[in-house]
């Protein structure tokens, strides 16, 4: 067949500075093999070298979150579909051996026949930031935790004078106490070199706390920007919302149904049965931090007394249902929320929006709040965009909608 008539299909088997690439037609016939370095040039190089045996279909890439992030982008923005390679099965590799060459023909190989469904995540837009500032992010709150720690083991074998100032403070009272200290005499003496070690990791204890104040006041701007609807669901704050955001990546449109996005989050039953046996398990997969972020809003939702959960948890509990099956139930109803929210956001209503209306009306915060049920703080900082919540902003909404100046008029003589 005329190499312009033939259509192609690449595998590329990642590395830190070579990318092995392989090229099969469409009866999986391997054409040829050849590696490229992991710059610009060389994934050039690649794309024109897939193309020279005909028309390239997609290509299979391993480590699209990894070595093969920045080949991935450089093929989707031209054009080219780009799949996901899981690593081959290790019983396979142990019959056929292993090397890099193997590799990208298993990859082509997986791309052509079906097996490679996955479209990896695009890593072009806000979410790729989110993410970026969530590794920061975590990097620090850890760094604290072992500081704290330090500090607190410190004081444990630390000589009486300080242990007796120090061990009964709290973790905050005890950074603020160990960050003041004044440190006189020889640092040969253990107290005078307690002192010294104790202050220098309060103080990095607080600088390390600034660092966490200041990524979240990032994250918690980014994600209201990148899905508003999200961040005003119930029980989703900045740091939930940039875990479930970074899980379904930039493009979420790659989640071909909220049931597959609940098996991302590992919350979908595993059939289990066998015979006359029909019975599910729970499912350990999937991405456990998504799954700690479904756990978080389940958890506030119970906790604050969320009218349908508080509902739901009633009557499973009169069916029987242990509350860690209960849970795990709300899990799953909240996947499919957050999966809503996530593909198909609807708008919502911006605080400045809302703050506008109400001033032009000439309505008072304590009208909105007693006619929404409601506290003034909590509309106000509402309308500033402090706090998010999307049910509340659309019942502000349409409550300012069937508002008549008359009737406004009222209002405003009953709240004064």
């Amino acid at each position: 067949m005329p190499r312009e008539k033939r259509v192609v299909i690449g595998g590329v088997d990642t590395h830190k500075d070579v990318h092995v690439a392989a090229v099969v037609d469409e009866v999986g016939k391997i054409l040829d093999t050849k590696s490229f370095e992991t710059t610009e040039k060389g994934h050039r190089a690649l794309l024109l070298w897939l193309r020279s045996f005909g028309t390239l279909a997609k290509v299979g890439v391993e480590g699209t979150g990894a070595y093969g992030a920045g080949l991935a982008r450089h093929l989707a923005e031209a054009g080219i579909e780009v799949l996901e390679v899981n690593r081959p099965n290790r019983q396979a590799r142990r019959r056929r051996g292993k090397s890099d060459t193997v590799d990208a023909e298993a990859a082509a190989r997986a791309a052509l026949n079906g097996e490679a469904k996955v479209v990896p995540k695009s890593q072009t837009s806000m979410v790729e930031s989110i993410r970026a500032l969530r590794v920061a992010f975590r990097s620090a709150r850890g760094s604290r935790t072992r500081v704290a720690l330090q500090i607190r083991d410190l004081v444990v074998t630390a000589p009486d004078e300080v242990r007796a100032a120090l061990g009964a403070l709290s973790t905050a009272e005890r950074v603020a106490r160990c960050a003041g200290l004044r440190i006189t005499g020889d640092l040969a003496d253990p107290p005078v070199g307690t002192k010294f070690a104790l202050r220098t990791l309060a103080r990095r204890y607080e600088a390390l706390s600034a660092e966490m104040a200041e990524l979240d006041a990032a994250l918690d701007r980014l994600t209201a920007r990148a899905n508003p609807a999200l961040r005003g669901a119930n029980g989703v704050g900045s740091d939930v919302a940039a875990i479930l955001l970074v899980s379904a990546g930039d493009n979420p449109d790659r989640l071909k149904s909220e049931a597959a996005f609940a098996a991302l989050c590992g919350v979908s039953p595993v059939e289990a049965s066998s015979g006359k046996t029909v019975r599910h398990r729970l499912n350990r997969s999937g991405n456990r931090q998504a799954n700690h972020a479904l756990w978080r809003i389940v958890m506030v939702r119970i906790g604050t007394g969320h009218p349908a959960t508080v509902a739901y948890v009633e009557r499973r509990t009169k069916e029987g249902k242990s509350m860690r099956e209960i849970v795990r139930c709300l899990k799953r109803h909240v996947a499919r929320e957050v999966y809503r929210h996530l593909v198909h956001p609807e708008p919502v209503p911006a605080g400045a929006d809302l703050r506008a209306a109400r001033l032009a009306a000439g309505i008072s915060l304590k009208t909105v709040a007693d006619a929404l049920g409601s506290w003034p703080t909590r509309i106000s900082q509402l309308e500033r965009g402090i706090t998010h919540n999307t049910e509340l902003a659309r019942r502000y909404v349409r409550w300012l909608d069937g508002q008549r100046p008359h009737e406004v008029a009222e209002l405003v003589v009953r709240a004064a």
